[in-house]
């Protein structure tokens, strides 16, 4: 049997994110608040948080955001954190920033300050630094954090932090141990997913992107997927991809609710 692509007639899963460019991505609500706050943190310098439900698009629109930038203007480095211990941290900031591993915390601490201001003063480029999964930041990381942004006696940011965390990175930054550091957030937002009349268009989107027909999937189904996804990306992708994989196993030309139930069904999401 052809696969779902030849069946359906496009040219490539518009719903795997592997085959999906920055150009083009879905501009929803959460996107475009997304985005215009960092092109205002990028102006100003200083700490943003995004925070999200896993799946909500918080990395794709780092993503996004990384291409728009000009590469003799910006200096963006991304981490994304698999470990949580302060010395691992320490060690993947100074990879990224080329300074020298030597001299224990203290050495570091020192290089990686001055590296931040060479770019800051020197070469122009501003560091914009990206901390993916920042919901594993222990209290050590967030203080060192707040420590290492503190220039000309805390009058000067020298650079740009944009912490990315599911929800309960909230709750964390809310304990009264990180006054200061919250003290220092420049901008805040918390996606709300996709609207009722975002996810019909995300989903015609994302076909129409692949060259397929926006009329393969019933408004009914649209409804089903809306209902079952609670507006996450991430959901609606996964069902989505199952529902064209059954459709054309089941010889089915267009997505009908019965499609996507057995695709929520396999899923084990029902």
């Amino acid at each position: 049997m052809a696969s779902f692509l030849d069946y359906y007639a496009l040219s490539f899963n518009p719903f795997d994110k592997q085959c999906l460019k920055e150009k083009d991505g879905f501009m929803s609500s959460d996107f475009r608040q997304m985005t215009s706050r960092l092109d205002y943190l990028k102006t100003v310098r200083g700490i943003g948080v995004f925070t999200a439900r896993p799946g909500m698009g918080k990395t794709f629109g780092l993503r996004c955001f990384a291409k728009s930038l000009v590469p003799n203007k910006d200096h963006m480095e991304y981490i994304c954190l698999s470990t949580v211990s302060v010395a691992e941290f320490y060690r993947e900031l100074c990879e990224i920033l080329g300074v020298s591993l030597r001299g224990g915390k203290p050495g570091r601490f020192k290089a990686i300050q001055e590296q931040i201001e060479y770019l800051y003063r020197e070469k122009r480029q501003p560091l914009i630094l990206a901390v993916d999964e920042a919901q594993f930041l222990n209290t050590a990381i967030l203080n060192d954090i707040r420590m290492i942004m503190n220039y000309g006696y805390d009058s000067l940011n020298c650079f740009t932090l944009i912490l990315c965390g599911e929800s309960h990175l909230n709750n964390t930054l809310r304990k009264p141990v990180h006054e200061a550091l919250r003290q220092r957030i420049t901008v805040h937002y918390d996606f709300a997913g996709l609207s009722d009349a975002e996810v019909p268009e995300y989903v015609r989107h994302k076909i129409s992107v692949a060259g397929g027909a926006p009329s393969i999937i019933t408004e009914a189904a649209m409804a089903s997927v809306n209902s079952l996804s609670q507006g996450n990306p991430r959901i609606i992708d996964n069902i989505m991809t199952d529902a064209l994989t059954i459709g054309a196993q089941m010889e089915r030309s267009v997505i009908d609710p019965d499609v996507i139930l057995s695709a929520v069904n396999n899923q084990n999401l029902g």
